[in-house]
């Protein structure tokens, strides 16, 4: 009944038992109603409602709120003229203008005594009277657009007219330009003057002879400046074809309560050159895995381009605790974060020494299409863990979106800084970027290790504004511990087996001098009984299946086919290779470390070692930093102590490392012995 006593206001038209009614007034349950002879009774709404013929022919709206933006941008003749209107027009609707509610009502404009005609024509008189004669027509227009469309109606036809984003131009042409524009998507990019060659085309395939002129080149123009607005139509195309992949509608929004319900995996060239092993430079590519819940990134490797990385191996990064490394600053400890090391530490003694990384396992991988990540290793190692595998929509970045901008913000925020850097583009290279290159592809893993943990996890991120309090940003580490505290935690029986079972698999035959991979040589004593043996592994010619980690060179793990388990063997040149401490070394590492503060870390230590981490990537490997006289001391002295019980020092060419200075400065000179000259034998003639 409310709704029905809300559409019956006053002026409003109905009809009921075959006659029609105007409603003069609305009073609590009753109703005053005029007939169309004037005359006018008193009646219960219900008695009106009831009726079986009752219908509403026309009611009285409340007149829309007009753009009051578009009011500030007229004239202030033309607006002050429209509100000028506004009072007489509402005077008209109610008996009282706007500005004098608290007057006694005019008895010319009084709705419960006067027609709307009459109250029309008292209008005409007045303004008359005021010098402003207008005709009764234009007062009927002026009530009616007012009830319409509100005190925009009232304005200057000229000043409020709304025109189209194309103007006066012919449709077909729009249409073909709109249809030239989408082509552009996928072509190189060209110039507008291209564009308008093909547009006539498109109008004579559509329309044949009848097709309309293109319009001048100005306004053609103008038509394209606005159709292709935001597009890129003549810009980067890497970045057109981006934009052309979002879909149109509202984007989704994936919401993760807790860490490790939905993980993102992707690969992206790294904007760095390295130099392999080999001594050549080439380009490197980042394969990441990022936690939606707290924007962690728990694993990220890199590899050559022309290599892709084992997805099994990023997993079993993610699912293993990040070790502290030898030089790294104890401020990036676990136990001196943020993360809840002593509650985590009773579930998983895994991370009683480790870096302030989270470990995460992994309930939903969001992954692409790529070999790596369809790869059945891959899948069979989540099926293992439990973990479900989701693909991504072909060629649809927007369905994980977070792992492409993660690894765009490793390029703007680390890449840049290690030297070697090239850009992003051709455009955005400094000249001979690539010979600038120093880092080898384990050294650049080091520092980027060291970069996730040291500035990435303790980094506010914009993704991580809690919506009750959304003027603070997060910490990845400071999500991960309010999330765990809530979700829990429970840590992936990864045995070191199991670890084994994730690393990339290769064949080789056991040798006398022990296995070869990538020029390296690995041996052990308890390879003696399977030297130059066949597997029994017919599939693979006799050989025998290694795994091996493509950033610890230090040792490789051989399957035992004939007894079962995994055979430990350590790289050969660790023993000949100068070791990193001697008795003396140790000792005075002992005292450097007793010097060292035991206070817990502090955002300014941080800060500190992040800085001092961009400084070394930017730098490159230094041979030889400046150190005291006491160092310098011990070191000799170690260094002294390794040669005299190495009875064979490796030479520099058996080494992965360039020859230091050290090696330099004793190096004889050699005489090349007159047996074979090159040179000389091509001038001759056979």
């Amino acid at each position: 009944m409310t709704s029905r006593v809300d559409v019956l206001a006053p002026d409003s038209r109905f009809r009921c038992g075959g006659s029609e009614y105007t409603v003069v007034e609305v009073t609590g349950t009753e109703l005053r109603i005029r007939n169309v002879t004037g005359a006018e009774r008193i009646v219960a709404v219900s008695q009106v409602l009831a009726d079986p013929g009752f219908a509403l022919l026309e009611q009285r709206r409340q007149p829309p709120f007009p753009p009051s933006a578009g009011l500030t941008d007229l004239p202030s003749e033309v607006a002050e003229q429209a509100q000028w209107w506004e009072v007489h027009v509402i005077e008209l609707l109610t008996g009282r203008r706007p500005d004098s509610s608290a007057a006694p009502m005019n008895l010319d404009y009084d709705p419960s005594t006067t027609t709307m005609r009459q109250r029309e024509q008292a209008k005409v008189r007045e303004l008359a009277a005021a010098g402003r004669p207008v005709s009764l027509r234009t007062v009927q227009r002026m009530r009616s657009a007012y009830e319409r469309d509100g005190l925009w109606a009232l304005v200057d036809g000229r000043f409020a007219r709304r025109t189209s984003a194309t103007g006066r131009i012919d449709p077909r042409v729009v249409e073909a330009t709109a249809a030239a524009i989408a082509e552009e998507t996928d072509r190189s990019t060209g110039t507008i003057t291209r564009l308008r060659r093909r547009v006539g085309q498109l109008l004579i395939e559509l329309h044949g002879p009848a097709a309309p002129p293109l319009p001048p080149e100005r306004t053609f123009y103008r038509l394209v400046a606005r159709l292709a607005e935001g597009r890129h139509t003549f810009g980067s195309a890497r970045t057109r074809r981006s934009l052309a992949k979002q879909p149109e509608g509202p984007f989704g929004t994936v919401v993760a309560a807790r860490p490790g319900e939905v993980v993102q995996i992707d690969s992206t060239p790294l904007d760095v050159r390295v130099v392999l092993e080999d001594g050549t430079i080439d380009s490197v590519e980042l394969t990441g895995m990022v936690d939606l819940a707290t924007r962690a990134v728990p694993a990220a490797v890199l590899r050559p381009s022309t290599k892709a990385v084992d997805a099994a191996l990023l997993l079993a990064r993610a699912l293993t605790p990040e070790p502290m490394r030898p030089g790294w600053s104890d401020a990036l400890r676990m136990a001196r974060s943020v993360l809840p090391h002593h509650t985590l530490t009773e579930l998983d003694q895994r991370l009683a020494d480790a870096a302030a990384r989270p470990v995460i396992a992994p309930e939903t991988i969001v992954v692409d299409h790529g070999k790596a990540f369809l790869s059945q290793a891959f899948r069979s190692a989540c099926r293992s863990l439990g973990i479900s595998l989701q693909p991504a929509h072909p060629d649809t970045p927007t369905d994980k979106p977070v792992i492409e901008r993660t690894l765009e913000s490793v390029s703007t925020l680390f890449a840049q800084y290690v030297a070697g850097y090239v850009g992003s583009s051709v455009e955005r290279r400094g000249r001979k970027a690539e010979q600038a290159a120093v880092w080898s592809m384990i050294e650049l893993q080091a520092l980027l290790d060291e970069w996730l943990v040291a500035v990435w996890a303790n980094r506010p991120h914009e993704g991580l504004r809690d919506p009750i309090t959304p003027d603070t940003a997060l910490t990845p580490n400071e999500k991960y511990a309010a999330l765990v505290r809530l979700a829990g935690y429970v840590p992936v029986p990864l045995s070191a087996d199991d670890y084994i079972e994730l690393l990339p698999a290769t064949w080789r035959v056991i040798n006398s001098y022990g296995v070869r991979i990538n020029r390296r040589t690995y041996d052990d004593a308890r390879l003696n009984p399977y030297r130059r043996q066949h597997s029994g592994v017919t599939a693979h010619n006799g050989r025998w299946e290694i795994h091996h980690d493509p950033y610890d060179v230090s040792r490789i793990w051989v399957r035992n086919h004939r007894d079962g388990g995994w055979i430990s063997t350590n790289w050969t040149h660790l023993r000949t290779s100068p070791v990193p401490f001697g008795e003396l070394a140790w000792q005075h590492a002992r005292e450097v470390l007793s010097q060292r503060g035991r206070d817990t870390a502090t955002e300014a230590e941080i800060a500190a070692t992040a800085a001092d981490l961009l400084d070394r990537a930017e730098r490159g490997p230094v041979p030889d930093t400046p150190r005291s006289r006491r160092d310098r001391k011990v070191a000799g002295r170690t260094k002294a102590t390794r040669r005299a019980t190495s009875p064979n020092p490796p030479r520099d060419s058996d080494t992965d490392e360039p020859p230091g200075p050290e090696k330099a400065e004793t190096a004889a000179k050699v005489i090349p012995l007159g047996i074979f000259d090159p040179f000389e034998e091509a001038s001759k003639r056979w």
